[in-house]
């Protein structure tokens, strides 16, 4: 009793705040029969590497959203596998296996070659250890590079962690993950899964509960704002929402964000809009007061979230996660910046410049505001580039131009993008419908649907040509301004004047008996 009065005057007369002692959570084990997943719905190569690891006498699960899902009957996209053994360890044991990153160290399997590879990330139980103990690094993970070479755990000066590397035990890792949902682990041999934090229970609720206090978690690691987001629009279907607690401190630390690294925040917002939830995820970003200032980018696709064209581009993406289809980042944001670039490019033109040059300096300008100097930028603006360059082009419909558009490998993306225009009134349905009927047809039927076109050319160009009327001189009389009596017809119709001019204009033919020589004239 005396001793736990003294701890508590200790604790009191020492400055700074208290923490809390961490709780990590009692290990509970639910059977099959309880949690009801379906092994079938479980990706065989993460079986196979939770095998290989159990084989070589280490600890293996699938874990974090891979469970969530199967334990929602969803089928997860991705399934990742948490393990007691060192990343070194894991390298070792598969014959394609590479450790990536620096901030978390783990190891991606690689499975299949080319497009039909896929890959399994396996990451290492880690720790969960107090930050304020955690060696201090100014700047971030750009601008303290060489500070943060060799150290295994660092945080910035707002407390982000910068460095997580330092192992333990599973209790641990399961308290340093961000929600109830994703902390659970599944070992697909027994079929058991490994609750610490009451997930299963929060899943029976519906509910979205951060692990921990939500506003030292959002200061550890900031991008959890959007992932909190991203969740609450993926589930929001199914009725789950966040929980108060867990949402309270979302706005105030919204600015925490603009710490993280550019090229991460660009990736996370990729995530939101690619998820099939891209609809979803701005209703929740108005519901949670973010509807602004986490990402420019992101800021422009929320404002343009209603305008017919950035609807019809999000709704579509929607439709093709849902059908299993791919989905391309340079796409959507060309759909999304194409009101900058048109807008560039009619100024330009107005101006006095030419289409061509003035669209591609249009491109420029819109690239360099609003997607800036990131990484992977090289690509993602090319694809953009060509998907915008194509559009002018699909007005022509004469000689080689069709068949050199169908065989660019950005045609389809291309034609995605006008189909949409057509779809919103920008450009004539027709011009859609021509094009997708070229592009599946046989020679004949292109060589009748280029015949087609230059009908059409002929026709609008004769529309466009001005009517040319002859209009009467007027003379002027004693009486006034009178229109001049019509000039005498020759014996062919034509008036007298114009009649004696082709006549003096005319040549004889020599070598005929009634004909001069060429050297005379009439």
């Amino acid at each position: 009793m005396i001793k736990q009065f003294i701890d508590k005057l200790i604790a009191k007369a020492t400055p700074g705040p208290r923490r809390a002692k961490p709780r990590f959570g009692k290990r509970t084990e639910v059977p099959a029969e309880v949690h009801g997943i379906d092994p079938s719905l479980v990706d065989h190569r993460a079986v196979d590497v939770v095998r290989t690891l159990k084989d070589a006498g280490f600890e293996a699960y699938i874990v974090g959203g891979a469970v969530r899902d199967l334990l929602l009957g969803l089928n997860p996209k991705d399934f990742d596998v948490a393990t007691n053994a060192t990343p070194e360890q894991v390298k070792g044991l598969f014959r394609r296996a590479f450790i990536i990153g620096k901030r978390f160290r783990i190891v991606h399997v690689v499975y299949g070659h080319g497009k039909e590879s896929d890959v399994i990330e396996v990451s290492t139980f880690r720790a969960f250890l107090d930050n304020s103990a955690a060696e201090q690094v100014s700047g971030n993970e750009k601008t303290s590079r060489r500070a943060l070479a060799g150290v295994q755990h660092a945080v910035d000066a707002s407390g982000r962690v910068l460095r997580d590397n330092v192992w333990g035990p599973q209790d641990e890792d399961a308290t340093r993950r961000d929600f109830t949902l994703n902390a659970m682990y599944y070992d697909p041999e027994t079929q058991i899964v490994v609750d610490y934090h009451h997930g299963i229970e929060d899943a029976k609720k519906k509910l979205l509960r951060m692990i921990g206090d939500p506003a030292t978690r959002y200061r550890e690691d900031p991008v959890r704002i959007i992932r909190a987001v991203r969740f609450a629009a993926k589930l929001g279907d199914l009725g789950f929402a966040l929980e108060l607690k867990t949402a309270a401190p979302l706005v105030q630390s919204q600015a925490l964000l603009a710490d993280v690294p550019q090229s991460r925040m660009f990736d996370e917002v990729l995530k939101l809009l690619q998820t099939g939830h891209a609809l979803a995820t701005i209703d929740q970003l108005h519901k949670l007061g973010l509807s602004q200032g986490i990402y420019p980018l992101l800021d422009v696709v929320v404002e343009r979230a209603d305008t017919d064209f950035v609807h019809a581009a999000l709704s579509d993406t929607d439709r093709r996660v849902r059908e299993g289809k791919p989905v391309a980042p340079s796409f959507l944001l060309a759909c999304v910046l194409w009101e900058d670039v048109r807008a560039g490019w009619n100024r330009r033109m107005q101006s006095g410049e030419l289409p061509l040059p003035a669209l591609y300096e249009a491109i420029d300008d819109t690239l360099d505001q609003r997607i800036g100097d990131i990484s992977g930028r090289g690509k993602l603006a090319a694809d953009m580039r060509e998907i915008w360059v194509m559009q002018p082009r699909f007005e022509k419909r004469t000689g080689r131009v069709p068949d050199s558009m169908v065989a660019q490998l950005r045609f389809r993306a291309g034609f995605d993008f006008l189909w949409l225009r057509a779809e919103v009134g920008e450009v004539d349905e027709a011009l859609a419908e021509w094009w997708q009927e070229y592009s599946t047809a046989d020679e004949q039927r292109r060589y009748d649907l280029l015949e087609q076109a230059r009908e059409e050319q002929k026709a609008r160009q004769r529309a466009q040509q001005p009517v040319v009327r002859r209009v009467a001189p007027k003379v002027t009389t004693d009486h006034g301004i009178a229109p001049a009596a019509p000039e005498p017809a020759s014996s062919t119709g034509e008036p007298v004047a114009a009649a004696a001019k082709k006549r003096r204009r005319r040549r004889r033919k020599p070598g005929t008996g009634d004909t001069a020589s060429p050297s005379n004239t009439d």
